[in-house]
């Protein structure tokens, strides 16, 4: 038996076959620091719960504050958030190339004050393949065309420059 073991192993190195990663959420972009988040270090961070409708189906989510995952990455935010960097914006990616934008501003308190999560679990269970592993929750939106399933990247990007002539 350890026989059979052993030559899995050297099989799978030989094959260059390699462990399945972790899924995780990647965080880069232009006034940010490149970041991954995945279900361990977003368990280390604040975890925030809201109460939010999904197509009229109400669910208990838990997950990371965005304006905290803007503030882990380096994302200029309070006094930072001035001049040219208010033309900053997040697009927000998913597994199936579905895409969102919000303006960075959105997410300070001194400006929009938006509230959003990357939610990692609804009513206390891990999201489903449908839904996750990270899904972006906005609950005072009036439509969830901005809450993206299966969330794998967040870029911060910011808008051209325009010179008048």
């Amino acid at each position: 038996m350890p026989f059979r073991s052993l030559a899995l192993c050297f099989a799978l190195l030989l094959t260059g076959a390699a462990p399945a990663q972790e899924p995780a959420v990647h965080f880069d972009g232009e006034f940010a620091k490149p970041s991954s988040f995945d279900r361990a270090a977003l368990a280390k961070l604040p975890r925030t719960t809201i109460e939010a409708s999904d197509h009229g189906k109400p669910g208990n989510w838990q997950g990371v504050a965005v304006d905290e995952l803007l503030k882990q990455a380096g994302a200029p935010l309070g006094d930072a958030l001035r001049g040219g960097k208010l033309a900053s914006y997040l697009v927000v990616g998913a597994a199936d190339g579905y895409r969102v934008v919000f303006s960075l501003a959105e997410f300070d308190a001194a400006f929009g004050a938006t509230r959003a999560i990357l939610a990692d679990t609804r009513d206390g269970k891990p999201l489903d393949a449908h839904e996750g592993p990270f899904r972006l929750v906005v609950p005072d939106e009036k439509r969830p065309g901005r809450w993206v399933r299966q969330v794998e990247r967040i870029e911060l990007r910011s808008a051209p420059a325009q010179h008048s002539k």
